[in-house]
Order: C-alpha cells, then structure tokens, then sequence
C-alpha cells in the first residue's frame, strides 16, 4: 500500500504529521504531486481556533501548484508531467451563481484546504476543471497564483481601466496583488498602509508610491500624488472596520469601491456623503478561471513575480514543529511558501 506524508489540524493550535493512504483519482479527477503550497490568513486563522464555519480535523493549504501524476477517466486534456495551478473553488455547478457564470460566489461552494482537506499534503487529488495548466510559470511563483487571482478579480469588480487613479488600502498579499496588477494593467496607484515595514516592501518591490493612511495631513498628501483630485477607485484590503467606514471620504465624485477585505460586524457611513458622489459600492469574493488565467499570463510575460509578495519559505518537513513561532507569531510575514 502506497502511503503519503501529510500534517493535520486535529483541533486548534495542533498540528500533526500523519501517513494517510495515496488517494486514487476519481472520474474527472487528477492526483497531483504537491510542489509548493503558500500559507494564507485563512491557515493562521484556522490553526488559532478563528475561523467561523470551519470543522476539524483538517488538512489546511488552498495555495497549491503540483505536478500531474495520474488521471482519472475522462481527465483527457491533462497529461502526467504538467505543472498546475489549483483553483481551490469546488462549485456545485447547479444554483443561479454558477449559472450565470459567478463561480466564485456558488451558493453551495466547497473551498480545498478550507471546507474539505488540502494541500498541506505531499498528494492531493482535484477534479480537472479546478486546475490550470502552468508550465511557463515557475513553482513557486504558480503556488501564489491563487491570492494574486483574488486581487485581479477585485479589480475587475472595479473596472479598472488603464490610466485610472488607484488607491489601494492595506498591504498585505491581496493589496499587494492589487496593486501589481494595477500597475500592470497601467493605472497610476497609491498604496496605503499604516507600517512602516509595509511601506518599505512596497516601495522596494513593487515600485509603487505609498501614503501612511494615520497621518494627520493623508488625504492632501493623496491628492497631491492624483493631480490635485481624489482616486476614481478605491479598494480596500484592509478587513479593518475603520478604514472601509472612511473610504466614502477617499474617493472622487463618481468614484468606486470594492471591498476585498471583510471584518465581523457592520458597514457605517453618513448617507448623504455616500449618495452625493453617486458612489459605486461593491464586495469581491474569491476568484474565477478568468482572473486565474490573466494572472498566469502576467507571470509567464514577467509582468508578476513571486517577490512582489513572498517574504519566507518554509520546509514542509519541519513546518508542525515552526508553525506558531514562524508563522502565526511572525510579525515580519507577508507571504509564505511551504517548499516539499
């Protein structure tokens, strides 16, 4: 019997190493062999104990590139040998989101590494219509496709268009990837983060302006980097309930929204303030196969890197024994990747 090395959730703040049985693919399914897995909130979250609607135990990791192994019938468009990009949305196919194309939000979804267990695993099996043929990008690169596909779908909630005025609030991996894609697509962004730290890594890695949002004098200092005016879009990845109550204030009349962060509890803001710039207000959730694709192509043409948010590596063989200290306590962490 063929076996694999796996490390499991059992409960909150535990983390263990198991040998599980190599699954075997079913119809349309494919067995990959895990290359590089990077580490989400979500992971953090879910070790502590904080995730909302989360069951344990559980094998966590939803930012997975592999390598085919071996197909399942009728998985004919893959071959053994090919780098993939996981696309971690198992959607129910059936209710009116999926019918209209709004995979990302499926009223039924099923999130890999969330919902059901995940790339924290040496194999995983997903069905075909969830992986994306990535040969031209590199491993470690393609691990991060999924937290870059978050950002380009936020921005096509937003509609961005090239030489648009961008603010982008909060940099973490998906303000990050906003602002990379943005800049990409050839808007003119302003990133805002109150570290300094952040900061630093933006203006080093991304070559992109940024503005400390706590600062007595940021909405001047925001306009002088706009000609004078406000951004015609703002997106917030934040998930701070302070700062998406303020973005009202930090866009121009006419201007647009979209929420990629979220928090627990209740959006606050004067109406009339809301109503009199015709603001445009939207949530972004998840991604789709598009933003999934747009984004590979961005990396394979050297338009994205890894480095834009990849700060630590970690060894997927003494990952349990790291975990709360270089991880969960790591105030320096951006973005990891688990190396197998």
């Amino acid at each position: 019997m063929h076996t694999m090395k796996t490390l499991i959730c059992e409960e909150p703040t535990r983390l263990v190493y198991r040998q599980r049985e190599l699954p075997v693919p079913k119809e349309n399914e494919a067995l990959i062999r895990v290359m590089n897995v990077g580490i989400c909130g979500t992971d953090i979250h879910a070790w502590a104990g904080n995730q909302p609607f989360f069951n344990y135990p559980r094998v966590l990791g939803h930012e997975i590139c592999g390598e085919v192994v071996t197909l399942g019938n009728s998985a004919h468009h893959l071959q053994a040998g090919q780098r993939v990009s996981v696309i971690p949305y198992v959607a129910c196919q059936h209710c009116n989101s999926c019918r209209v194309g709004k995979t990302n939000c499926c009223e039924n979804i099923s999130v890999i590494g969330v919902h059901q267990d995940g790339g924290f695993s040496e194999y995983l099996c997903v069905p075909v219509s969830n992986l994306l043929i990535v040969d031209d990008v590199d491993p470690i690169s393609a691990a991060l496709i999924e937290p870059f596909a978050i950002s380009a779908h936020a921005l096509r909630r937003a509609a961005v268009q090239a030489h648009e005025h961008v603010l982008v609030v909060g940099a973490g991996p998906i303000g990050l990837g906003v602002a990379a894609i943005a800049k990409a697509d050839g808007a003119r962004v302003v990133m805002a983060d109150t570290s300094e730290e952040r900061r630093r890594h933006v203006a080093e890695k991304l070559a992109i302006a940024t503005l400390d949002p706590s600062e007595a004098g940021f909405e001047q200092n925001l306009r002088q980097q706009f000609s004078g005016m406000l951004p015609e879009k703002v997106i917030d990845a934040t998930g701070n309930q302070h700062a998406m109550n303020n973005t009202v204030n930090l866009i121009r009349h006419g201007g647009s929204i979209v929420f990629v962060g979220l928090f627990k509890g209740d959006l606050s803001f004067p109406d009339p303030d809301f109503h009199k710039k015709e603001t445009t207000m939207m949530g972004s959730r998840n991604a789709t196969h598009e933003d999934f694709a747009k984004v590979s192509r961005l990396m394979a043409e050297g338009k994205l890197s890894a480095d834009m948010m990849l700060t630590h590596y970690f060894d997927f063989n003494t990952l349990a024994n790291d975990y709360e200290t270089d991880v969960v306590k790591n105030r320096s962490l951006i973005k990891g990747v688990i190396q197998f």
